[in-house]
This record gives structure tokens, sequence and C-alpha cells, in this order.
């Protein structure tokens, strides 16, 4: 068995995640569900001699030391994330990083690869690589680069499958996996924060009633945690719709994404099908199988991950 000391390479595997259910109302306390996909980020880490840091991804390629880490926007996260271990690690490394998915597509692609960095360079410096330890230190990163989020898609990429999340008290709970669903890409996107944001101001006066309405969608989440609970995937495809329903009072519903909804729920072979992620772009859901949508719009196949970050010494 290789020594831990004695590795070249360290690679570190993270899938991606979707969310079923949960959006926006998770920020208030409330439960959400996610689930880990088949689709991976993948890094692998080579340890140098010296002090330099090299890194090369298909959004960007740059290049400095420990002690002077290079500015580029578009690697935010992954350049945050080497600035919180910089102090710690004996030596430079070179770090190449290929995924599986988009980055324009909403499967966490930023929650992805901070997780799967932070178990690697926490491999690097010798820290905990437990995956109590890896969320910890991936959301702190989160939340330096973007100000704030729920840390839900990060925490299924930690731990993999279906998992029930409430940010405060942290709770998380492995869920029983799910029967086929499928994902449409809308073709565009809105920033998260840039979701949040108009949410934010469109709630200016009517405060309580948004409140109401997370408590609303916080146990709509619930009673769809119960029916996975009981494998009673009828139900839980209503909820889904019931959800739909208040995302699109929320605000973040569009004419585009409701045609989507509304075409996939006239498939009797979907149960349910709902907005993923914040909205206003993005992804649509869809429990059961489709191909109606094919030709319009990308579909995105994927499946539940079994297995979250993975780490791996050469």
């Amino acid at each position: 068995m290789l020594q831990l000391d004695n590795w070249r390479e360290i690679r570190v595997s993270a899938p991606g995640s979707i969310m079923l259910m949960g959006e926006h109302a998770v920020l208030y306390g409330e439960r959400a569900i996610a689930c880990a996909v088949d689709r991976y980020m993948r890094l692998r880490l080579t340890r140098r001699e010296d002090r330099a840091v090299i890194i090369r991804s298909a959004l960007a390629e740059v290049q400095g030391t420990l002690d002077a880490l290079p500015q580029e926007p578009r690697l935010s996260f992954v350049l945050a994330t080497v600035g919180l271990y910089a102090g710690r690690l004996p030596a430079g490394f070179e770090l190449d990083i290929e995924s599986e998915f988009s980055h324009t597509v909403g499967l966490g692609s930023s929650a992805a690869v901070t997780a799967a960095l932070v178990a690697a360079l926490s491999a690097y410096a010798g820290d905990d690589t437990g995956p109590q330890a890896v969320f910890d230190a991936a959301l702190d990163v989160i939340h330096a680069v973007q100000g704030r989020g729920s840390g839900t898609d990060l925490a299924a990429s930690v731990q993999g499958g279906l998992i029930g999340y409430r940010v405060t008290p942290r709770q998380l709970e492995r869920l029983p996996g799910l029967p086929e669903i499928c994902l449409y890409y809308s073709g565009y996107k809105t920033r998260t924060p840039d979701v949040l944001e108009r949410v934010a101001q469109a709630s200016k006066g009517y405060e309580a009633l948004y409140l109401d309405l997370y408590r609303l969608m916080g146990r709509t989440c619930e009673q769809a945690e119960a029916a996975i609970l009981r494998q009673d995937w009828p139900a839980l495809g209503r909820l889904m719709n019931i959800y739909q329903g208040l995302m699109d009072a929320l605000g973040v519903n569009d004419a585009t994404l409701a045609q989507m909804v509304y075409r996939l729920r006239a498939n009797p072979q979907v149960l349910g099908c709902k907005i993923s992620g914040s909205g206003l772009g993005d992804c649509v859901l869809a429990l059961g199988a489709d191909d109606s949508l094919a030709c319009d719009y990308q579909r995105i196949p994927v499946a539940v991950s079994p297995e979250g970050v993975r780490i791996e010494y050469h």
C-alpha cells in the first residue's frame, strides 16, 4: 500500500449536484433536498520542490507562487481555496482541473471544484480530509467568494447520494435513492446572487408574506422527504409540482421555464417537474422518463451518484 507521505500526485473527484427541492427557503432555515449526480469534477495535484503554483483548466491557465498568487476572476473559487491553504503547504504544486459538465449548466460546478480542491490541499497539508472537515472549509471559501450560500449543493457533493439538509441548526441526512430523473437546460442562466437580490427587492413591503411563503416551501419539502422515505414517487411528483408553484409565487419562474414545465407535465410518464436551482433560467428537473424536449433544449443525462468526494494517492 502506498504510504501517504510517498505520493507524487493526489487525485480527487467530486460529483456535481442538483437541487430536488428547498431552493430559496433553505436560506431561511427550512429543509432542502439535493442529490449528487454522476457528472464529476476531477483534479490532479502534483507536488513541486519549489513554491510555484501552476493551475490549468478549461476556464483559464495561471501561474504564480504560494507567496504571490495570481488574480483570475474565472478561477475565483479555486484561487480563494489555494489562498486559504497557502501558508500551510510544504511546497508548491501543479493543478489540473477537468470537468465532465459545463460551468454554465446548473450542476453545482463551483461547489464541486471547491470541495475537491479543499480535499486535495487538506491531504497535501496533512489536515483532516473527513467529510465534515472538507465541508466546513469549502463552505468558508464559498462564503468568502460570493458572500452567502446555503451549502446544500456542497453537502451533496461532499457526501454523495440523496440528502436532506438544513443550514441552522445544521442537519444532514442520507435518504434512499430516486427513480429515473431527467434534467433539461433552458439555454441561459442567471447568477444565484443576482436572483437572490431580485427576490430581496421584490419582497420589500411584503416581508411577512414572503416569510410565510418560505415556511410553506419548508413544509412542502418535509412532506417530500417523507414521500422519499416511503418510496412514494407519485406523491413526490405532486409535491414537486406544488413547489414549482411556490417558486412562481416567489418570482423566479419565467416564460421559458414555465413552457418547459408544462410540456413535461403533458407526458404521462412524468410524475412531477420543477425548476432545479435558484430560477430565472438554468435547469428544469422532471421525475420520470422523458425525451419530448430534446429537440428544443439540451438534455443532461444524470443519475444519482452514491459516492461523494474521493481521494487517491499516486
